[in-house]
């Protein structure tokens, strides 16, 4: 009894409650992927296309309030990755099944299921490598980005219309290409180390404006095609990746909190 006691106690001091503003804003990443599931069911496929787009806004925002109001936690980050395995995992692969791998049968869902699963493991590995590899790179393909992939696919194919009859074939492929990149070792830029408030040429700020301009201008046509060229890049960073030196990272200590990860 007096061991069980000790037991409950040393729980208790473990898990000190969580941080409200992190995880609500988690919590609506999470609902908005579950929105998409409902939406997809109904058809309304559109609906669960943006519904994913909304979930990956808020999933860029919960990580860095919580280090901005230094409220990250353990718990926040495996409520994170589970929250990312729904909104990112299992509503595009729903979503792109109901939308266009029915026909294909038993490959159409094993192609949704292997979205899913692959994203699960690409998830796991983010969470043991966190911390130890050079945070201006991913390792595989994330996610969010995957995800964003379907997504736009579905807004880029209702703008086209009868241009595209045979889309199946070709979502089909992609899918499972989209599960093999997530679970490679091919890098992706991060993006987590540009610096905003620093100067920059002028060349910079005139091709960042003409890119809002012409994503502002045609959103659901241009998301496709950008999404496409970053899956494509992954060879090119590979390479610079393996050219650059690598960083000294210092060794993660082993303490009660850990930082959240600003997304997979």
């Amino acid at each position: 009894m007096a061991f069980r006691r000790r037991r409950k106690k040393r729980d208790r001091r473990r898990f000190r409650g969580v941080y409200l503003l992190p995880n609500l804003i988690t919590t609506a990443s999470l609902f908005a992927g579950f929105y998409a599931i409902v939406a997809a069911i109904n058809g309304r496929f559109l609906a669960a296309a943006w519904a994913i787009f909304v979930a990956l806004i808020l999933d860029g925002l919960d990580g860095r309030i919580a280090r901005m109001t230094h409220s990250t936690s353990s718990f926040g980050v495996q409520y994170d990755s589970l929250a990312d395995l729904v909104s990112f995992g299992v509503a595009p692969a729903l979503l792109v099944y109901l939308w266009a791998l029915q026909p294909f049968k038993q490959f159409g869902w094993v192609a949704a299921f292997l979205f899913v699963v692959c994203g699960a493991l690409r998830l796991a590995r983010f969470n043991v490598q966190s911390g130890s590899m050079d945070p201006r790179y991913f390792n595989g393909f994330p996610i969010p980005a995957a995800a964003m992939v379907v997504a736009t696919a579905i807004a880029f194919y209702y703008q086209i219309g009868e241009w595209a009859p045979e889309k199946d074939k070709y979502i089909l492929v992609m899918i499972y290409v989209l599960s093999f990149l997530m679970v490679s070792n091919i890098k992706y830029f991060s993006f987590k180390k540009v610096e905003l408030f620093k100067r920059h040429p002028f060349q910079t700020l005139v091709a960042a404006v003409l890119l809002f301009v012409a994503v502002a201008t045609a959103p659901e046509l241009m998301g496709f095609p950008l999404m496409v060229l970053y899956a494509s890049s992954g060879p090119i960073s590979t390479i610079v990746y393996n050219r650059r030196p690598q960083p000294q990272l210092p060794e993660k200590p082993e303490e009660e909190t850990s930082p959240k990860p600003a997304g997979p």
